[in-house]
């Protein structure tokens, strides 16, 4: 594949050690790093490697399933590179890109969660260049490292949640989530620099008012409208096109119930679609960080899909709001204001009901780059 990308300024110059004259270290191939299924050799390390590193990495999820991410592997310095794909952003609900930072970290979560998996020792950078906005954070694949707590080896029990992770659109059961669960997601927040924080019943009702305020003017906005629609397939071939979301997730038209459940079909008629209740008294978690700038946004979304990954472990079902967060005037409020957090950056509904049809991907060889 021809290189799509610039390289960040530790790739630039003559002195890059895939450059003219470079040797691999002989010794390379004899250094190996443990992981829970066996041991791997950094010969291991071939494009084969790479792409199943990388089919792990885009199992996460993002708005509208656009998937706007790309990946870039430079074999010299066994380095992934994540780079944000702004031809799939949205500019009409997500403007800022805030959302896409949130699906693009998420990926890279999931990353982590395959390399530790794997047995490679991953070190991460967040945003290496700061005259290249698109490079988001730089993957270091390079041997063992330290185990224990605190350490990457810690992500290895996450990583079969990674293909069972589903978004769900149905009606959730009306059994409570018991606390010790929400303390150990609210730990794994913690561990990627967020907070996951589970709303009293008032702020609950507030945020549901918020969420309903939202639809209303997400349906009178055509603009929005037609960015939904572009992302969204109905009839034939609808789980054929490898992003978006297909029919088939929709999940069944609310009939009654409060859950924030975005209805992706809008006003059009999906056929066999049926109607079903939800939930009146949603279980929610609110995910936030002090601050709200690129770097926050990409804590937030490792943060948010560890989150998910230690939900599905745990027997949970889990779907995520931003329609109340996708408007500026209305994201402020959705925040509690005795709490400690600085900026909500999603709203997720847990609980226990099916978990949904998994979502197209596209493939990977339309997302990475190998190079060197």
């Amino acid at each position: 594949m021809t290189a799509m990308f610039p390289y960040g300024p530790e790739q630039r110059g003559s002195d890059r050690p895939d450059g003219p004259g470079h040797r691999e270290d002989p010794s390379a191939g004899d250094r190996t790093a443990a992981s829970g299924t066996g041991r791997a050799t950094l010969r291991d390390l071939d494009p084969a490697t790479v792409t199943a590193l990388v089919e792990d990495a885009t199992a996460a999820p993002s708005m509208h399933n656009a998937q706007p991410w790309r990946f870039r592997f430079l074999r010299g310095d066994r380095a992934l590179l994540l780079y944000s794909d702004l031809a799939r952003a949205m500019p009409q609900a997500d403007p800022t890109t805030r959302g896409l930072h949130l699906g693009c970290a998420a990926a890279l979560f999931n990353l982590r969660v395959a390399a530790a998996h794997a047995g490679w020792a991953a070190a991460t950078q967040l945003l290496p260049d700061p005259a290249e906005p698109r490079l988001l954070a730089v993957v270091r694949l390079d041997g063992p490292g330290p185990a224990g707590p605190g350490t990457e080896e810690d992500l290895v029990p996450l990583y079969p949640a990674i293909r069972r992770r589903r978004t769900s659109r149905h009606p959730f059961t009306d059994e409570m989530i018991a606390p010790v669960l929400k303390d150990a997601l609210c730990a794994a927040a913690l561990l990627e620099g967020a907070r996951l924080v589970f709303p009293d019943a008032w702020h609950i009702h507030t945020l549901l008012d918020l969420v309903q305020d939202a639809e209303g003017r997400d349906a009178m906005d055509e603009a929005l409208s037609q960015e939904l629609r572009r992302w969204t397939r109905v009839g034939a071939g609808a789980d054929t096109t490898g992003d978006g979301v297909p029919q088939d997730a929709f999940g069944p038209r609310r009939l009654y119930g409060r859950a924030p459940v975005r209805d992706f079909a809008g006003r059009r008629p999906v056929p066999g679609r049926t109607a079903a209740r939800f939930e009146d008294a949603p279980q929610l978690a609110v995910l936030g960080t002090q601050g709200d700038r690129p770097r926050d946004w990409l804590l937030a979304g490792q943060a948010m899909e560890r989150v998910l990954l230690q939900a599905t472990l745990d027997g949970l079902a889990t779907s995520l709001t931003s329609q109340a967060l996708d408007w500026p005037e209305l994201r402020w409020t959705v925040r509690d204001p005795q709490s400690a957090m600085g900026f909500v950056q999603m709203v997720l509904r847990l609980g226990y009901g099916p978990a949904g049809p998994g979502t197209p991907r596209r493939p990977v060889r339309d997302v990475l780059d190998i190079t060197g």
